[in-house]
């Protein structure tokens, strides 16, 4: 599991928003566009569950679960690699029976398949993104606003 402190900003029952800084891990996520950046690139507001009843301006610790990260990390970089090469092997096999040049016709369905494991993914996210088990949540509350 991943950890990441935090101040919370707005809270409701079920839902914060949660003050964090932006680590190295943030710029090869996946989600790093639909987290909300303040006006210090160095922040941003992260939407967590709210396990643990925290409120405003609560220190908290966050965490990310690491299977759930690790499926989507698949899913980002593996996925659609595995889509081209079937692609071109498709091309190279498809390119005799339909009379053309193998490694033209390799090279398009390579592209083509490419590009459909992105609208695979594009369609996935917003699919994903509604599931708790993956949004962070709150872990523990280090200090209670007074």
């Amino acid at each position: 599991m991943i950890t990441k402190e935090g101040i919370i900003t707005t809270a409701t029952l079920s839902q914060a928003w949660v003050k964090t800084v932006r680590s190295s891990e943030c710029e090869s996520c996946e989600a790093k566009d639909s987290c909300h950046e303040s006006d210090n690139e160095k922040e941003i507001i992260v939407q967590v569950e709210n396990t643990i009843n925290a409120g405003i301006g609560d220190r908290v610790i966050i965490g990310f679960r690491t299977a759930q990260l690790l499926q989507l990390t698949f899913m980002l970089y593996v996925f659609p690699i595995i889509l081209l090469i079937a692609g071109a092997a498709a091309g190279q096999i498809a390119a005799p029976i339909i009379h053309t040049n193998q490694s033209i016709t390799s090279l398009f369905s390579g592209f083509v398949c490419f590009a459909i494991a992105f609208m695979i993914i594009r369609k996935l996210n917003d699919k994903l993104a509604t599931q708790k088990k993956y949004m962070p949540f709150t872990i523990r509350i280090m200090h209670r606003k007074q």
